[in-house]
C-alpha cells in the first residue's frame, strides 16, 4: 500500500509539474519586419513628356563649285569654324580672267564700230534731204547701226556674266558654321554643282527633333496656344547637364505608320553641348498639377489586383492598400487615388511583407556634407 501511494504520488507531481511548465511557455511573437519607409507629400507636380530626339543642324550647306575648274588653295583646315562671307576656297580664276578680257576688247572694237556707223547716219541724213542718196541707202545705214548697238549691249551682257563666273572662283561661307570633312584637295578639278567641297553646319542655334504619341496632340497644342512651349534636352553622358529650348515647329501631319507626330525644338547651345546627329533624352514640359500626391516610385507595388503600396499603421502593422498612380516625375510617381499626404509608405524591403506584419524602420544614413570650398578631385 505505501508503494503505491508514493507511485501515485510521483505521477501527481509530474502531472502538476508538466501542466506548469506548458503554462510557462507562451507561442514565440514574430520579430519586426526592417524596412525603410517615407511620407507621402502632396505638392505641385509638372505634368512633362518624355521622347528621344536626333539632334541636327540649324542649317546646313553642301559647298559646291558653280564653275567647272581646278581647285587653286583652301582656306580653312578641317573641323574649324568659319563666318558668315569667309573665303573657303579658290578655283584658278586666269581662265575666267582672260574670257573678261576677250569680251572686254569685243566690246572696244563693237563701240569703235558703231560709232562710225552712227556718224555715217548722220551724213547721210543730210545728203537726203540734197537727194544725193536713196532712201534705201540711208535706211540700211540706220539698221547697220542699230544692229551695232545691239550687238555692243550683248558684249556688255556677256561681260557681265564672265565677271559673275570669275567670282564664282571664290567660294564663300554663305553661314557661320563649323566645317565638316574635306572631299576635295588643291589641285583637284571640279565640275559646275557636282560633288560637295566641304559642309558647313550651323551649330548654335541648333535642332532637335522627335516624336510623340498623337494621343497627346491635342494637350500639347493648348500648351503651344498660350505661349512659348518650353522643353529640356538631357546632354548624353553628362548627367544634370541640360539645355533648355522651345518648341519650333509642329508636324501638319501625323504619320499613319507609327502613330506619331513630329515636333522640332531649336536650343541656342551657346556651349555646343549638342552636336547634329546626336541621340538625346527630351523633356517637354505641358503645364503644372497643383497639390498632387507623390511617393517614390519604388514604393509602388503590382499585384494581381494591380497596383498597391504598404502603408505603415500608427501601430506599425502594414495594410496592402490598392492605389491608382498615373505619372512619374523624376523619381517620384504621382498618385490619383487610394493615398493621401501625410501617410507613411514602405519604399524597401516589400518582398517580406504580408498584409498585418509589424515592422521596423531603418532610417537611411543622412549623406556627408563636405567643407565649403571643397571639392572632389
Amino acid at each position: 500500500m505505501k508503494q503505491t501511494s508514493v507511485i501515485l504520488a510521483i505521477i501527481t507531481l509530474f502531472f502538476l509539474c508538466s501542466s506548469c511548465s506548458a503554462k510557462k511557455e507562451k507561442p514565440k511573437a514574430k520579430p519586426p519586419v526592417p524596412v525603410k519607409v517615407v511620407q507621402a507629400l502632396q505638392k505641385n507636380v509638372p505634368v512633362q513628356v518624355k521622347a528621344i530626339g536626333t539632334v541636327e543642324a540649324f542649317t546646313s550647306v553642301a559647298i559646291k563649285s558653280q564653275v567647272n575648274g581646278q581647285i587653286a588653295k583652301l582656306h580653312f583646315t578641317e573641323g574649324s569654324d568659319v563666318e558668315k562671307g569667309a573665303l573657303l576656297i579658290s578655283i584658278d580664276p586666269e581662265p575666267f580672267q582672260a574670257t573678261v578680257s576677250q569680251f572686254e576688247a569685243a566690246l572696244a572694237k563693237d563701240q569703235a564700230q558703231a560709232t562710225f556707223a552712227r556718224e555715217q547716219v548722220e551724213r547721210y541724213a543730210g545728203l537726203l534731204k540734197e537727194g544725193i542718196v536713196t532712201r534705201d541707202q540711208y535706211e540700211l545705214l540706220q539698221s547697220n547701226a542699230d544692229s551695232l548697238a545691239a550687238t555692243i549691249a550683248a558684249d556688255r551682257a556677256a561681260i557681265k556674266n564672265a565677271r559673275i563666273q570669275l567670282g564664282y572662283c571664290s567660294i564663300r561661307s554663305p553661314i557661320s558654321g563649323r566645317t565638316g570633312t574635306i572631299a576635295l584637295q588643291p589641285g583637284n578639278l571640279v565640275k559646275a554643282n557636282d560633288l560637295p567641297i566641304v559642309t558647313v553646319n550651323q551649330l548654335a542655334p541648333i535642332y532637335t527633333t522627335f516624336s510623340i504619341p498623337e494621343k497627346l496632340l491635342a494637350e500639347v497644342k493648348r500648351a503651344m496656344a498660350g505661349n512659348e512651349l518650353k522643353i529640356e534636352a538631357v546632354i548624353p553622358n553628362e548627367p544634370g547637364s541640360t539645355e533648355t529650348g522651345t518648341i519650333s515647329f509642329l508636324d501638319n501631319a501625323v504619320n499613319p505608320a507609327t502613330g506619331t507626330i513630329k515636333l522640332k525644338g531649336v536650343f541656342a547651345n551657346k556651349s555646343r553641348k549638342l552636336w547634329p546627329g546626336q541621340f538625346t533624352d527630351v523633356v517637354m514640359t505641358l503645364g503644372i498639377r497643383k497639390n498632387s500626391v507623390v511617393v517614390p516610385t519604388n514604393a509602388i507595388q503590382t499585384g494581381q489586383q494591380g497596383q498597391f503600396v504598404y502603408v505603415v499603421k500608427a501601430d506599425n502593422s502594414v495594410e496592402m492598400r490598392q492605389v491608382t498612380a498615373s505619372m512619374a516625375v523624376g523619381e517620384e510617381t504621382v498618385v490619383d487615388k487610394g493615398l493621401a499626404a501625410g501617410e507613411t509608405v514602405v519604399v524597401d524591403g516589400q518582398l517580406r511583407l504580408t498584409p498585418g506584419a509589424i515592422v521596423e524602420s531603418k532610417e537611411k544614413q543622412p549623406p556627408v556634407k563636405q567643407p565649403a570650398g571643397s571639392s572632389n578631385k
